[in-house]
């Protein structure tokens, strides 16, 4: 996986790189191979994280992207699932909260039995884990029909009461408070918002 600039970006970086155009092309190289390896290893790490591992162990990419997969395949809202997921890392009574989330629960009890497996290696104790799990997954974001409600309200009607409120909400994304509940819920398909703009 790689990030390819654009032709004219890479140019004008070019004589920053060195005085030669075929050695400052090469440099540039390097440089963008060493990232790609770099980012790949910072990702896994934070993804590791999401997931309550605190160790690297072979098969960890693999138990990650099967996570993934199943979420994609069954419908699983990314940010839900990795938040519950804090629960059930503390004990099996999470688990009900996280199968909610799939289409097909068994498709997360199939992923759940690898990832206990994998969390027996781990030397942190569940309620420690809970917490540190917590502290990189939100329980909200600024979904953007949200944002979009948020907009609209202001624009509008001049009522920035929906954005106050989202701003609250999303200032603090990982503390969890009865007033920000309708925050951490996914949209409803009428909800959907098709078409963003920069920034949301």
């Amino acid at each position: 996986m790689g990030i390819i600039p654009s032709a004219l970006t890479a140019e004008t970086l070019l004589p920053l790189l060195a005085p030669e155009s075929e050695a400052a092309v090469e440099v540039a190289q390097d440089a963008l191979a060493t990232f790609a390896c770099g980012f790949e290893a910072a990702y896994l790490d934070g993804l590791r994280g999401k997931i309550g591992l605190e160790t690297r162990q072979e098969g960890d990419t693999e138990l990650i992207q099967d996570l993934l997969h199943r979420m994609a395949r069954n419908s699983a809202d990314f940010t839900l699932t990795f938040r519950r997921l804090c629960e059930a890392a503390a004990g099996l009574a999470g688990d009900a909260h996280v199968r909610a989330e799939f289409t097909d629960p068994a498709a997360y009890d199939v992923w759940a039995a690898a990832w206990r497996q994998r969390l027996a290696v781990e030397r942190r104790d569940p309620a420690s884990r809970r917490i540190a799990m917590q502290r990189i997954n939100p329980a909200h974001i600024p979904r953007n029909h949200l944002v979009e409600a948020a907009l609209d309200a202001a624009v509008d009607g001049l009522d920035f009461g929906p954005f106050e409120d989202l701003l609250d909400a999303v200032t603090q994304p990982f503390e969890e408070h009865p007033r920000h509940a309708r925050y951490a819920v996914p949209p409803l398909p009428s909800e959907r918002v098709q078409a963003t703009f920069c920034g949301t």
